[in-house]
């Protein structure tokens, strides 16, 4: 069990933040144990052999393969510094992590236990030179494994954000940080996180906590002191469905609503965007539109800004509609 005292003024400055580093790090600990990572299968089948081809995974996985060990197995805080905001950018993210300090990345990888893989052993030797071995590693695997379905997780991580937000404005953040995962705990001004790996200090002063949903943490959460602030990382709401197929349309729904507008309410298991839901659907984007205007005004469907995104979402009714109609 970790414990992080929290003042006043960092509760206070609480933030959430999206991160392609995040994504990918966890995504490579799936990969490694994807036994305990039961929802991601159907994506650990489908990136895993071109990742292997690519020199990228398996047993001639090279330096971010060997730099991300299987849970519970310590992860290098250096690999996740701080992201900035809600509008994830790799390329930002990449370069934070290319200026990193030499001791910083020495003293982490002291705590790798076992003796070093000549990778490892280069690594620790030149600094500069290993990171950016490194992040051209992390280029060319997201390239592969997360860029093809970065949209899906995106506007997934998108509304978790929106979901707790509007719990931390309507309850206060006690209740934010108490529903993050059952590892997690806020009790008498400490945050207590159930986890064996954990660096983060006491916060007094500076930033404040980062809050980072991820599609790949899942089942657990992971927290790091990288940097200024530190970071926990915990699973966003909405996984169960995410890799799935659409099981088809309601007969009984797609008769009273039409097999359009009926499609499109099978698949709003999450908030999604416009275009998304038209991909899903194979619909256009006008016709998408449309029927959602119609679902809008029947009380079915809402809508809500996430950024430049309109994000639409079923309503309770639908919810009901949906259960009745099987």
């Amino acid at each position: 069990m970790v414990a992080i005292s929290l003042s006043a003024g960092a509760v206070a400055r609480i933030r959430f933040a999206v991160s392609c580093l995040w994504e990918a790090v966890a995504s490579i600990r799936v990969l490694r144990d994807p036994g305990d990572h039961a929802v991601h299968l159907p994506w650990v089948r489908r990136v895993r052999p071109p990742l292997v081809e690519a020199g990228l995974a398996g047993p001639n996985g090279g330096l971010l393969w060997q730099l991300v060990p299987a849970p519970p197995g310590y992860l290098a805080d250096f690999l996740t510094p701080p992201p900035t905001g809600l509008i994830p950018d790799l390329a930002a993210e990449l370069a934070a992590l290319r200026a990193t300090p030499g001791d910083t990345v020495r003293a982490h990888l002291d705590l790798y236990p076992g003796e070093r893989t000549p990778a490892l052993a280069a690594l620790y030797a030149d600094p500069p030179a290993g990171l950016q071995r490194l992040t051209e590693e992390i280029e060319a695997y997201w390239r592969i494994a997360l860029a093809p379905d970065w949209p899906r997780l995106r506007l997934l991580l998108d509304a978790d954000v929106t979901a707790r937000t509007r719990l931390l404005a309507e309850e206060g953040a006690a209740a934010l940080l108490n529903d993050l995962h059952r590892q997690v705990r806020w009790e008498a001004d400490t945050l207590l996180v159930a986890q064996r790996h954990c660096l983060a200090p006491d916060v007094t002063d500076g930033p404040g906590l980062v809050l980072i949903p991820s599609v790949f943490v899942w089942p657990s959460v992971l927290s790091v002191s990288a940097g200024d602030a530190p970071q926990l990382a915990y699973p966003a709401r909405g996984l169960g469905t995410l890799w799935e197929r659409s099981t088809g349309v309601p007969e009984a729904l797609a008769a009273v609503l039409g097999r359009g507008r009926a499609r499109l309410l099978t698949e709003l298991t999450s908030p999604v965007s416009t275009t998304e839901l038209a991909r899903r659907s194979e619909m256009s984007p006008a016709g998408v539109s449309q029927h959602l205007t119609a679902l809008r005004a029947a009380g079915l469907v809402v809508t809500h800004r996430r950024g430049r995104a309109l994000l639409s979402a079923r309503t309770d009714l639908a919810e009901a509609l949906l259960s009745a109609t099987g």
